[in-house]
């Protein structure tokens, strides 16, 4: 039985779920299969004799023409990844390859949708360097942007300071309101020690009940004792109604300098450490 593989063809490119280009030397869409709706919600007919680098995220024009070129060179490139601006205003993330075809005198491109892949590469990122809970830095990431903020204070004679905190009698919310209520009000602290520091600085959930703050560029002393009393007050302003009667646990912060206190990461985690129980039995005392 012969089959008619020239008639075949067209219907299986427009059979396939990823997309096929082919692109002129002047950039000019010459064919486009069917699959082009689902990518870019355009439709053959509508993209054809258009410029395909008129649907190209302004950010990734640079990348793109220089794949182009190697592409038109006689390079094929079968892993390339852009963005493109579909006719609903999104953006779709793609994954390209692509080859010169000298008897056609056009390039042709086949185009798959990594849209949801790249939304989940970017999720594991984060995921592998914030806590789950509060989305702050973790402790892997703390450490190290604290090593890097340790190597620039040895290159430029500059100081920073690392901060310890720990909230006083947490146990007690967890065992009379349920871990989820302890969780409210561990995201919460989050987003108060967020709002204490500059953008240069970095707060970390280091586990439990605990969290770091290092601030870098300090200026004075004087700037680390008002910062500390500045969260102090922002830590004891009462939880909203929402909160349904928690009340807001006070905290203890330990304080390590570099490079009075400590001139390497470990030294000063230990420090800020120690002083933190020293407040805290200090409180105990008091309480």
């Amino acid at each position: 039985m012969h089959v008619d593989l020239q008639a075949l063809y067209p219907k299986l490119i427009h059979l396939m779920l990823d997309t096929v280009f082919v692109v002129d030397r002047d950039n000019q869409i010459a064919f486009v299969s069917d699959a082009c709706e689902t990518l870019l919600g355009y439709r053959p007919e509508e993209l054809t004799g258009t410029l395909i680098t008129d649907y190209m995220h302004p950010e990734d024009l640079a990348a793109t023409r220089a794949s182009i070129i190697r592409v038109m060179n006689g390079q094929p490139h079968v892993d390339f990844r852009n963005r493109y601006i579909r006719k609903d205003g999104g953006v779709v993330h793609i994954l390209w390859a692509a080859f010169w075809s000298e008897d056609v005198g056009a390039r042709i491109g086949v185009a798959r949708d990594i849209t949801a892949l790249t939304q989940a590469e970017t999720e594991l990122r984060f995921l592998a360097h914030h806590d789950p809970l509060t989305a702050l830095t973790n402790r892997s990431l703390f450490s190290d942007r604290l090593d890097s903020a340790l190597h620039r204070a040895r290159r430029h004679s500059s100081s920073l300071a690392l901060l310890f905190l720990d909230l006083n009698d947490f146990k007690g919310i967890n065992d009379g309101y349920g871990h989820a209520a302890g969780d409210r009000v561990l995201c919460e602290i989050a987003r108060r020690l967020e709002g204490c520091v500059r953008e240069t600085d970095t707060v970390a959930r280091m586990g439990g009940d605990e969290f770091t703050v290092l601030l870098t560029d300090l200026q004075s002393e004087d700037a680390v004792t008002e910062k500390v009393q500045q969260i102090l007050a922002v830590m004891a302003a009462p939880l909203g109604a929402e909160f349904g009667g928690v009340t807001m646990p006070s905290c203890s912060i330990g304080v390590a300098l570099y490079p009075a206190d400590g001139e390497d990461a470990d030294t000063l985690l230990s420090h800020a450490d120690g002083d933190m129980y020293r407040v805290k039995k200090l409180h105990r005392a008091a309480g």
